[in-house]
């Protein structure tokens, strides 16, 4: 009999996790991403050798080292968030990872600094390139490359009016006619688009 979803017995953690976990405790940032986004992360990571990775919204580095321990030695990571302080604990964690780039910077400057189609996955994990410039985010996605956002389903640290958000978003993946869509309970609840392939 198959374990139910909640149950992480069968998914190991990645190196560095319970560090950066740690870390993470102390400087009380509450805004990261769960450990089956993380292993869901790894799993799609672990299917674009030679892959090139964007991530918005780098917080502590959790889903960072999840995206590092599915990628192969040939692929690279970039990751963005515009607050120095939290993102130092990604850098010391991973400082010896030629694979990852920490980028200090707003994501829509980041993005509109960037080629279409550039990368094989994104994962928007902050309201930038998610709420905000979606558009900007998703011309950077390759054909056959994922964009994943997580965080539907209510949570604690939500401000008010952001529930109202969650639909808009959803409604503006599935009307990409370039995007195939697919919403997903897991976790806090996750939403894939897949870039159809382009002829």
């Amino acid at each position: 009999m198959l374990a139910p979803m909640e149950d992480l017995r069968y998914i190991s953690a990645p190196t560095r996790l319970a560090e950066i976990a740690a870390a993470t405790t102390e400087i009380q940032f509450s805004m990261s991403s769960e450990p089956l986004v993380g292993a869901l992360l790894r799993t799609l990571a672990a299917t674009k050798p030679r892959g090139q990775f964007l991530e918005l919204g780098t917080g502590t580095g959790l889903a960072t080292a999840w995206l590092l321990a599915g990628m192969d030695e040939t692929s690279t990571l970039v990751s963005v968030d515009n607050d120095k302080a939290v993102q130092d604990v990604a850098r010391k964690a991973f400082e010896d990872d030629r694979r990852l780039t920490l980028v200090t910077s707003g994501a829509l400057e980041y993005l509109e600094t960037q080629v279409p189609l550039s990368f094989d996955l994104v994962f928007a994990d902050a309201m930038p390139g998610k709420y905000e410039g979606l558009d900007a985010a998703l011309n950077v996605v390759k054909s056959g490359g994922f964009y994943i956002v997580d965080d539907m389903l209510p949570q604690a640290n939500w401000p008010p009016g952001h529930a109202e958000k969650i639909p808009k978003l959803i409604d503006q993946l599935a009307s990409r006619v370039d995007f195939e869509v697919l919403p997903l309970i897991w976790a806090s609840s996750v939403v894939m688009a897949i870039r159809k392939s382009i002829s």
